[in-house]
């Protein structure tokens, strides 16, 4: 009898564990097919699995609305629900409690919390009791979830002097309110598409949007908020103006290439990047992205839940605003206006820097554009105008490779001074105006504009800039001692700069082909290519003794030097070149003569580069050069170029471009 007692009972218990297992198996399945719409965000999936004593209390639709408004407003995003296996589920009244593990990104930072979801039977199935607690769960039906937005401010870009080059600021919005509008609105409407600088049938999109009402306002232009047509803007029936925050850049076209600018993050960015939020910003070009992650304001966010009275009920979770860090620059305002107004109307670039301590001062590309239209909406007018501008305003010249020409030869002097292939005093006795080393050159020759004669010595080779005798010097050099010592000059290696600068070529395989090749380039043609920048990191070795010297950008308040190329040349090679291009400029025959400047001693070379297809072709162009140092304070050195400066006199029209900077600058701009 007991061992039957015994059995019996071994029986009951299979079964009820059996049967446990079954009903938590079924249980799992029926809140699993919920559990994966809900991570998948697929509401309408989710709503076919909540009972139907559930779906009697809400529609489809409102479930769906209930859920995207709340999740989209949180900006929810990876969503991760698991049952939580650690606790049982209980079984009360014929229901089955779920535990359940929910995860979320959301605007706020990652939100963890515990829930639990409550089944019932039907039909054989488990089907999910919702109520407005299966999304949070201190949420009731009559509660609504709010979110409250901190705007972070994005760091400034300022000047060495502290003056704001990109910075946070405020603009005029200029909208429409419909019902606003008289009896004349259609002539309204024309009247402030005239104003400012759109067509009529944009407004009338903006103003026939699904959502728009009468008493509305429409927002239609953001403008600068000092704009002059402020004045009559305001006086229109039906037009208002708000002020509003946006990214502001007080130089405009003066520094747009170095700047760059924002937009506002794309879903692309907020698939692509969990650092940024749905009302965020994004350097789009310029320093604005090369610093974005140091610039990069992080907005804070109080997601709340609110009862039916509006009163706030409970934190679902917060984020403290973070404001961007600020950037100080070694740019200086004044210099980098002063050469934009000189270059303005042409296509080319200015940089200068201090020689001594490598601080760039200005970095200018022209023609340019206003990164302010960016931002408060640049008209369908003036982006057709600037992508059908052949000069390229959008192009960054400072950025990138040009032939350099004439301005080049005082690197072919100094290497052919420290190879002992050049004696500065010797003449070379050049005479005429073309010249070939033999007939092996077929019908190539070098060329020259004068015959200036004796001596031909390096003296005289750069105050009347020889393109014959820097030919000879390169050929004298050699192909080897050549490529070698323009590779000591930092030729074909990347810059060390902050902005990201195309590396400087002296052949496009990184080799000098042939002779010719090798005799145009000792006088900056064949297939030299130097970057600006690096060209005016070049020149500030003539003041530091042979040493070139690293360009920065990023404010130090101890400036000092530091070297990037160490005795590329001697100190006293740099001497006598530098004694040399003082020349250029101070004797009255010299290329550079139309910089002189009473009282100010300046080294220079001019250099005028031609971009043509052969030696016999007329219709090429001309690039024109001018850079100069300061040689009795060497705290300035200024270079400019001007592209298609073949009708205008080549580098002579660039001369006084560098000339104006260092006058503005000795008298204090």
């Amino acid at each position: 009898m007991k061992c039957k007692f015994l059995w019996g009972i071994f029986i009951i218990l299979f079964i009820m564990s059996t049967t446990g297992c079954s009903r938590d198996q079924m249980v799992k399945e029926g809140v699993n097919e919920y559990i994966n719409a809900w991570t998948k965000c697929n509401y309408i999936l989710m709503y076919s699995n909540i009972s139907d004593e559930s779906k009697s209390e809400i529609s489809e639709k409102k479930f769906v609305n209930r859920y995207s408004n709340i999740y989209s407003g949180i900006e929810a995003k990876n969503i991760s629900v698991n049952i939580d296996n650690s606790k049982d589920i209980k079984y009360e009244d014929g229901t089955a409690k779920v535990p359940v593990k929910v995860d979320m990104n959301t605007a706020a930072g990652n939100l963890h919390f515990l829930n639990t979801i409550t089944l019932k039977k039907e039909n054989k199935t488990w089907k999910v009791m919702w109520d407005s607690k299966a999304i949070f769960p201190q949420l009731n039906e009559e509660d609504k979830v709010r979110v409250d937005t901190v705007k972070g401010k994005r760091g400034t870009i300022y000047d060495r002097n502290g003056s704001p080059i990109a910075e946070d600021g405020n603009a005029a919005q200029v909208g429409i309110i419909p019902g606003d509008l008289d009896d004349n609105g259609e002539k309204t409407k024309t009247d402030l598409a005239a104003l400012l600088n759109m067509s009529k049938d944009d407004i009338d999109k903006k103003l026939s949007a699904s959502y728009v009402k009468k008493d509305m306002f429409v927002p239609i232009k953001v403008i600068p908020e000092d704009d002059e047509r402020l004045n009559v803007l305001e006086k229109i029936s039906g037009v208002s103006i708000k002020d509003i925050g946006e990214r502001v850049y007080p130089l405009k076209n003066a520094a747009a290439h170095l700047t760059g600018y924002v937009r506002k993050v794309t879903a692309e960015d907020l698939k692509s990047n969990n650092n940024y939020g749905a009302d965020d910003i994004i350097g789009e070009s310029g320093l604005e992205k090369i610093y974005d992650n140091v610039l990069k304001a992080e907005n804070g966010y109080d997601i709340y839940i609110i009862d039916g009275n509006g009163k706030r009920k409970s934190t679902i979770i917060r984020k403290k605003v973070h404001n961007g860090k600020d950037i100080k620059l070694t740019i200086d305002s004044k210099i980098q206006s002063l050469l934009y107004d000189q270059l303005k109307e042409d296509a080319g670039t200015g940089v200068s820097m201090n020689p001594k301590t490598g601080e760039v001062l200005a970095l200018v590309s022209t023609p340019s554009f206003d990164p302010n239209d960016f931002i408060m909406g640049m008209s369908s007018d003036v982006w057709k105008s600037l992508n059908e501008d052949k000069r390229k305003p959008f192009y960054n010249r400072f950025q990138s490779n040009v032939v350099p020409g004439s301005v080049f030869k005082p690197v072919t002097a100094a290497i052919g001074l420290k190879t002992n292939k050049l004696n500065p005093q010797l003449s070379k006795n050049i005479s005429g105006t073309k010249w070939q080393k033999d007939s092996s050159w077929g019908n190539y020759y070098v060329t020259r504009v004068e015959d200036y004669g004796q001596p031909s010595d390096l003296l005289n080779a750069l105050i009347y800039s020889d393109n014959i005798y820097f030919a000879e010097t390169a050929l004298d050099i050699g192909k080897d001692n050549m490529e070698a010592e323009l590779k000591n000059f930092g030729i074909g290696e990347k810059i060390p700069f902050e902005y990201g600068l195309s590396k400087s070529q002296f052949g496009a395989d990184g080799h000098i082909k042939n002779e010719i090749q090798l005799a145009d380039s000792g006088y900056g043609q064949g297939e030299i290519l130097l970057n600006p920048v690096h060209l005016m990191a070049i020149y500030d070795s003539f003041v530091n003794d042979g040493n070139i010297i690293k360009p920065y950008l990023l404010y130090k308040h101890n400036a000092k030097a530091e070297i990037w190329k160490k005795n590329v040349y001697s100190k006293e090679i740099a001497n006598v070149i530098l004694n040399d291009l003082v020349q250029v400029v101070q004797n009255p025959k010299g290329t550079g003569h139309g910089a002189y400047i009473p009282g100010i001693t300046l080294a220079g070379k001019t250099g005028t580069a031609e971009i043509k297809s052969s030696q016999q072709d007329i219709t090429g162009t001309e690039v024109g050069w001018f850079a100069a140092v300061n040689v009795d304070n060497p705290n300035l050195l200024v270079v400019a170029m001007v592209e298609n400066a073949k009708d205008k006199g080549g580098s002579q029209y660039v001369v006084p471009i560098v000339k104006t900077v260092f006058q503005e600058v000795m008298n204090g701009i």
